[in-house]
Order: C-alpha cells, then sequence, then structure tokens
C-alpha cells in the first residue's frame, strides 16, 4: 500500500469526504466515507454570490471533515470546489476563509476537469468494461456529460443545469422543462460540430445524487446501501413513474418515500427532468447508476489532473 489519502468533493449540493488507503494497481480500500448535504447554491446570486448562510454552512461542515481528518491522521488532502464556488463572485474569499479556518485547501476545478474526474471514478466501480459510454453527471449547479471511448474521455460538456439551480431560479415545472431542453440543444449542437456522435445503443451511466436517489426508490431502499445502488440499472418508464409518483406529493409526503434523503425532497424533479430529456434526446431506455464519481476519481488521478489545470 502506497499510504492513506483524504479527498474532499465540495459540491453545489453535497459534500463528501472519503479516506482510503490506495492499493497497487489503481485500487483502494474505504476507511472513512463522510457526506453531508450543504446547499452551497442555496440562496446564490450573480452579485453576490454565495449566501451568508451557505457560507456558514459550508464552512462548518468542513470543520467536521477536517477534525476527522486529523483524527485518522491523514497529512495528504486534495479537495476540490466545483459549480457553486467557482460560479460566485465571493468564491475565492470563501476559499481563503475555508483555508484559514480549517486548514483545508480547496482547488476550484471547471467543468471540463470535472467530467475528466468523474469519469474516472465511475471507472473504478463499474462491474463491465464498455467501448463507449455517454457518462451523465447532475449536480447542484451544473451537469456533465462525458463521452467516453475505450475508457477516455472524447468530449467533456458542462451545462448550467443543477438541480439547485433549477429548483431556485425557475418557478414551474414547465419553466424548467423549456431550459433544460434549451441547454440540451446547444449541448448536442457543440457535440456535432466536435465530430462525436452518441450512437443507438450506447450506453447511459448517471451518477451523483439524482442518480443514486432514483435506484434507492426503486429498490426501496430505507437504509442506504452504495454497494447495492453501484451498477444497478433503472428503466426510463420507471423513472418516469417514480416522477408521476413524487409530483402530487407535498416536500414532507415525498420525505416518507423510502430511498428519498432529506435535502432531496425539493430538488429530485428537477434531476429527474434532466434525466429523462436525455434519454428521450438520445433514445436512452435505461440508465446504469454508479455512486462512484468525482470523490473516487480524486483519490485514483485527482493529482495529476487537477495539477495539469493548475498549470
Amino acid at each position: 500500500m502506497s499510504g492513506s489519502k483524504a479527498v474532499i468533493d465540495f459540491g453545489t449540493n453535497t459534500a463528501r469526504l472519503l479516506i482510503a488507503d490506495q492499493i497497487r494497481g489503481g485500487g483502494f480500500r474505504h476507511i472513512h466515507l463522510q457526506r453531508e448535504v450543504v446547499r452551497m447554491g442555496g440562496g446564490f446570486s450573480r452579485t453576490e454570490g454565495l449566501s451568508m448562510d451557505a457560507m456558514q454552512r459550508g464552512l462548518a461542515c468542513l470543520n467536521r471533515f477536517s477534525e476527522s481528518i486529523r483524527a485518522h491522521g491523514i497529512h495528504h488532502v486534495l479537495a476540490v470546489a466545483t459549480s457553486a464556488v467557482r460560479d460566485a463572485v465571493n468564491g475565492a474569499a470563501f476559499v481563503h476563509l475555508v483555508r484559514q479556518e480549517t486548514g483545508i485547501e480547496l482547488r476550484i476545478i471547471d467543468g471540463v476537469v470535472e467530467g475528466t474526474l468523474t469519469l474516472a471514478g465511475v471507472k473504478t466501480g463499474l462491474d463491465c468494461q464498455y467501448d463507449t459510454i455517454l457518462v451523465l453527471d447532475i449536480g447542484g449547479g451544473s451537469t456533465e456529460f462525458t463521452l467516453a471511448r475505450s475508457g477516455q474521455a472524447v468530449f467533456v460538456h458542462s451545462l448550467p443545469l443543477g438541480v439547485v439551480r433549477l429548483t431556485e431560479g425557475k418557478d414551474s415545472i414547465a419553466a424548467m422543462e423549456i431550459k433544460i431542453r434549451k441547454e440540451l440543444a446547444n449541448m448536442l449542437l457543440t457535440m456535432r460540430q466536435s465530430g462525436d456522435y452518441v450512437v443507438q445503443g450506447m450506453p447511459l451511466v448517471g451518477t451523483a445524487g439524482t442518480a443514486t436517489t432514483l435506484a434507492a426508490i426503486s429498490m426501496e431502499m430505507v437504509d442506504y446501501d452504495y454497494r447495492k445502488v453501484n451498477n444497478a440499472t433503472v428503466s426510463r418508464q420507471e423513472i418516469t413513474s417514480i416522477l408521476n409518483r413524487l409530483l402530487p406529493l407535498t416536500l414532507e409526503e415525498r420525505l416518507k418515500v423510502p430511498g428519498l434523503e432529506k435535502g432531496r425532497e425539493d430538488l429530485i424533479i428537477a434531476g429527474i427532468l434532466i434525466i429523462l430529456q436525455t434519454m428521450e434526446l438520445f433514445g436512452m431506455e435505461r440508465m446504469k447508476v454508479s455512486d462512484f464519481g468525482l470523490l473516487e476519481g480524486l483519490l485514483v488521478c485527482g493529482e495529476s489532473v487537477v495539477a495539469s489545470y493548475d498549470a
């Protein structure tokens, strides 16, 4: 073993800490996993950036992560921040505050780096290899589409479609659908201009909270088990049924649905809409779910990818 490392994915809705031992050959062994719904994108504005409440939630979360890291005697930490922090006018100030208060050095990455790292993480958890796949990573502030061939990203595109951004920015399902349709059309045009295409039958792999929640709801999972969720598949028909089941419920009623965790009851609808429109666009009937993603990608190849971006 090459020693233990800590990695942090500080997202727009969820923050996650993974401490693991890296094993020769590219694998790793989990030691500690910690996650919190921080909703850094809550109350976000173009002029002010991150809200004071969001920064306080984020700072409190990272203080708890820092305590866990020290308790495990870890000295090497790679922490990245994504959409909310990178888009915020006060993002740099927040990063400075985090460094002062917790000792954690948050490194802001762009959507292309995020997609590349997510692909690397997804690959470590797949139960089979694919010649080509489309990875869909729906976050709180952005959604990344990564088209891969032979395990390598050939097209990565980040869209300003996130579950927090859509939920707080649009006042109706119809308005969200219009926004999603517009952004997907722009992405498809960019993809075609680059000479890349999603062919009939290409597997769709969904990662992050919306995808894993759909799998958990499908299995009526009271206690989340990533081992059962990872590599589960959900059909387009089943996703539509889950949407129709959730839509008429109040937020409190949604929390009684097995598999739907607190903090996602209002956000899940926007995520489902993105998935369904993606499946419709590319004629896909099934989605494989990956519990692995950016966090694991940081562990297996984060240093080299983030360093190349910093350069």
